[in-house]
């Protein structure tokens, strides 16, 4: 989903001033982007999606046999791995791909503006389809709907797609050479699990995004390997069949216990995160329903505020109705209330999200939950991403 930050400074002209400027593009050049405080000396490197999206604005969803008129149409490079690297890239960490693209014009002009975000891309596959073949499957196109900013996504499945022999084990060790956490973002996941299980033999953290179009099948291996774990607002219930998203978050951790947390991204609500503590073997306390500590914490939140703030429980034994319990912590943070008018596009937030937390490594709730904050949400006015 495009990376929609406003992020060229006014004195500079845009790169490709006929497209959008936003998701694939750069603030700036590499060169002269500081480096964050986090970031020094470190290698993110991802697995997963790019593609071409087109995207168009329209008033109200078209019902069946309706004829409607679209009003902005943008074209922007997006896809899940590729806006989440971007955004990583701009907050200034070393970022590789390794990704599957048509070897022509449309997946030359993905490449070129992940090559100008300062994205390493010479781990990306490139195929030799004919007749457009394997890029009519990387193209996606997008309805945002401007009452609400719903956004509705077109896509089919990528044909031929990314396999784990596209990539020879030397390339892959080359990949992950210096690599100090693996994103995977669920797509390709024959490929994803390969890569998963070279990076855990190699101790690298892996995070992985769990989406909820995804299966058992296609998951259920890669968040076995999963350090840290970030979806979005419905898979919790739709992985657990627990309709609570605190109680589903417990649920998960008891599930995959490499898990040092998982984090659930809410919109405008913020997001929700589980915490799982280190030195709780022998912490001997009566557990503790996790409904009754999201209700304490929710409880504490100033509704007034229009700041980010982030509340969180201390370290204690948690559990749920008909669960186990584990010895961990929840934390809930805010989002920054932004009035509808300054709302330019939310697509790709949740992208934006998981590039500030590829930055925030070594992951930490607090450093999480910061940088989601600064990017829950886009305005209309213009930014400099570098300025955080």
């Amino acid at each position: 989903m495009p990376l929609l930050l406003r992020c060229s400074p006014a004195a500079s002209p845009p790169l490709l001033p006929r497209r959008r400027s936003g998701s694939l593009l750069s603030a700036a050049p590499p060169g002269r982007r500081p480096l964050l405080p986090a970031a020094a000396g470190r290698v993110v490197l991802g697995c997963g999606l790019v593609t071409l999206d087109y995207l168009a604005t329209v008033d109200a969803y078209p019902r069946p046999d309706d004829k409607i008129r679209s009003g902005e149409l943008q074209v922007s490079g997006g896809g899940n791995a590729g806006n989440a690297l971007t955004g990583a890239a701009r907050l200034g960490l070393n970022t590789r791909l390794i990704s599957k693209v048509a070897n022509d014009e449309i997946g030359g002009t993905v490449l070129s503006e992940l090559k100008e975000a300062g994205i390493d891309i010479s781990h990306v596959i490139r195929c030799n389809a004919s007749n457009h073949v394997y890029i009519e499957k990387v193209v996606r196109f997008l309805m945002v709907e401007t009452q609400h900013l719903y956004m509705s996504l077109l896509i089919s499945k990528r044909y031929p797609p990314m396999i784990p022999s596209d990539l020879r084990m030397s390339s892959l060790s080359a990949a992950l050479q210096d690599v100090s956490l693996l994103y995977l973002d669920g797509y390709s996941d024959e490929m994803a699990l390969a890569v998963a299980k070279q990076a855990d033999q190699m101790k690298i953290p892996i995070l992985v995004d769990a989406e909820p179009e995804r299966t058992r099948e296609e998951l259920g291996g890669l968040l076995s390997l999963a350090s840290y774990i970030v979806c979005n607002g419905k898979f919790p219930e739709k992985w657990t069949s627990i309709p609570s998203i605190p109680s589903a978050l417990l649920e998960i951790l008891l599930q995959y216990p490499c898990a040092c947390f998982a984090v659930v991204t809410l919109g405008e609500n913020g997001c929700m995160m589980l915490e799982r503590g280190k030195d709780g073997e022998n912490y001997e306390t009566e557990p503790v329903d996790i409904e009754n500590v999201a209700e304490s914490l929710r409880l504490k939140v100033d509704k007034d505020d229009i700041l980010p703030t982030c509340v969180s429980s201390k370290f204690m034994r948690l559990t749920a109705r008909g669960s186990g319990n584990i010895f961990a912590r929840l934390l809930i943070g805010t989002a920054e209330s932004i009035p509808a008018s300054e709302l330019v596009d939310t697509t790709g937030c949740g992208d934006a999200f998981i590039g500030a937390v590829l930055h925030g490594e070594p992951l930490t709730s607090s450093r999480i939950t910061i940088y989601f904050l600064h990017y829950v949400s886009l305005r209309r006015r213009e930014f400099d991403i570098n300025s955080y």
